[in-house]
């Protein structure tokens, strides 16, 4: 592999005195891990926690499940059918919604990072048929109307804006929560069942492998909605914070979605490299982590790997199906996804602040890509060295988290807590070329 600017080397080097220096053979970030820096814990539980109130359980944020209307109007949710399966229903009024038990909503932010506003003045952008019936039906229902008009007020408060405006005035400030691109996915539980304390708080990895599925496929549903509504965006990001410290707002299990307009300068020198070697994931993704023995686990459809160069201790999930966009993949290819990040979830527990990063081919990609999920742990703060050195010091080398989560996998495995049909470590196949995105080996 060639960095541009140096010479050929390894993106994973270690040298006498231990230091492990690391290039991401993607993005070219350079991270050293120093000696002794990696025995600290991961996470550090709450001290002193306070005993739950049942009331709590359902109302301890905006997000919880009987606070439905401190949110902007729902866009969809996901529930559980007679059968077990899985439903979406869309655009439900206030009076529907207690209709159905959520098992995840989807609802605008209300606080947007690209607002309605910039769509309309920078583009354009007009609001599709369906979402202007869905406004219209919202709207004329009076519980929906004081809904949004209270919704309105809040946002205009929390940014320092005078609230006194007539309704009218309100109410041509509500588009951005009917046909807005920055969407929210939360799930059901602030806490998890039982909880007697408020420490015992509900993540990804304290869902069960089924839950965690509909979570995924619902985010990948929007996702495609998104596309599908604004055609002026080329990409949606999608992310997930967890814990204040990787950046969340609330302590409640939750994926953001944001429509953007161009590519990050990052993203643009991966998408040019890909140009030059169309099966780099493979070579310097899954391959390179076979040959180090940093493959983690892996199923039928896609396989994890301790992440190589990134500033935060990081598990890497490939998804191995041929088609690059999630919501073109087969059930079993997202339900394989979807199983591995929870696995790597509850292996770290809920006490760990982290990310997870979404990555697939943008829509107006010419190459394919494959779908990939970075999962970072939160364990420290970038400072003064990095800064100026643009060398980030990472706690832990990629031996030290594979180390860390193996153990963890073989024993959830046998507790039956993640899905039984994950390889790990040394039962994974570490077979050449794995990632089926690249058409060159279909």
């Amino acid at each position: 592999m060639s960095i541009p600017g140096h010479a050929p080397r390894d993106p994973l080097i270690t040298m006498a005195d231990g230091t492990v220096k690391q290039v991401n053979p993607f993005s070219g970030t350079e991270v050293w891990t120093v000696p002794g820096r990696g025995n600290r814990p991961l996470s550090t539980p709450a001290k002193d926690p306070q005993p739950l109130p049942d009331g709590d359980k359902t109302h301890a944020c905006s997000f919880c499940a009987d606070t439905p209307l401190a949110t902007p109007p729902e866009k969809s949710r996901m529930v559980r059918d007679a059968d077990g399966g899985w439903s979406i229903v869309h655009g439900l009024l206030p009076e529907q919604l207690n209709d159905t038990e959520a098992q995840f909503r989807r609802v605008p932010n209300l606080f947007e990072i690209v607002s309605y506003d910039y769509w309309v003045k920078n583009y354009g952008f007009l609001m599709d048929t369906d979402t202007i019936e869905r406004k219209a039906a919202y709207l004329a229902d009076p519980i929906g109307r004081q809904h949004v008009l209270d919704i309105v007020r809040t946002r205009l408060r929390a940014g320092g804006r005078s609230a006194d405006l007539t309704d009218s005035e309100l109410l041509d400030l509500s588009d951005a929560y009917f046909a807005g691109g920055h969407d929210v996915i939360i799930g059901r539980r602030h806490f998890i069942d039982g909880a007697e304390f408020d420490n015992q708080l509900a993540s990804s990895g304290t869902l069960t492998p089924e839950e965690h599925y509909g979570f995924t496929a619902f985010t990948i549903d929007a996702i495609e909605d998104l596309y599908r509504r604004n055609r002026y965006a080329p990409y949606v990001v999608a992310f997930q914070n967890w814990l204040a410290p990787a950046g969340a707002s609330f302590d409640h299990l939750h994926k953001q979605l944001v429509a953007i307009d161009e590519r990050s300068v990052q993203a643009e020198m991966e998408i040019s490299r890909l140009r030059n070697n169309m099966n780099m994931y493979n070579e310097w993704g899954v391959d390179f982590a076979g040959y180090r023995n940093l493959i983690i686990a892996e199923n039928e459809h896609a396989v994890v790997t301790a992440g190589i160069g990134h500033r935060y201790p990081t598990l890497t999930v490939y998804s191995r199906s041929a088609t690059p966009e999630p919501w073109l993949q087969t059930p079993a290819e997202v339900r394989s996804m979807s199983d591995l990040i929870h696995a790597c979830h509850a292996a770290v527990g809920p006490d760990v602040a982290c990310n997870e990063e979404w990555h697939h081919k943008p829509i107006d990609l010419d190459i394919p890509m494959p779908w990939r999920v970075n999962i970072k742990w939160r364990m420290s703060t970038v400072a003064g060295f990095e800064g100026v050195s643009k060398i980030y010091v990472n706690t832990l080398s990629p031996t030290d988290i594979r180390d860390r989560v193996v153990p963890a996998l073989y024993r959830l495995r046998d507790e039956g807590t993640i899905a039984p049909d994950i390889k790990i470590a040394t039962e994974c196949s570490a077979e050449r070329n794995s990632l089926l995105y690249n058409p060159l080996l279909q």
